[in-house]
């Protein structure tokens, strides 16, 4: 079980990354298309916006408990708890491989 404060941390990037996603995508637009004084005004923005506006900041956490490592994105469960789960007959269509 991760810390509480690390979860509400997460999800507060969570919020902010979403504020700010349109405008972001906006700057690199211009960073990618404009002219040179164009791309140094969207460089320069960019790099005024909050830390945590970039996606990158967002970290992958099971849904359940917080884990943050082992994360398999297609359950949004870490493999601890994908594990337990499945063994339980919890996930549908999940099968225990037997060969």
């Amino acid at each position: 079980m991760a810390k509480k404060s690390k979860i509400a941390a997460n999800e507060r990037r969570k919020v902010i990354v979403a504020r700010h996603a349109a405008r972001r995508t906006e700057l690199k637009e211009v960073i990618r298309t404009g002219t040179p004084e164009q791309r140094a005004a969207a460089v320069r923005e960019l790099g005024r916006q909050p830390r945590d506006a970039s996606a990158t900041r967002v970290r992958n956490r099971d849904s359940v408990d917080g884990r943050p490592r082992g994360h398999l994105g297609k359950f949004g469960l870490s493999r601890i708890r994908f594990r337990q789960l499945a063994h339980r007959g919890e996930l549908p269509g999940i099968t225990k491989a037997s060969w």
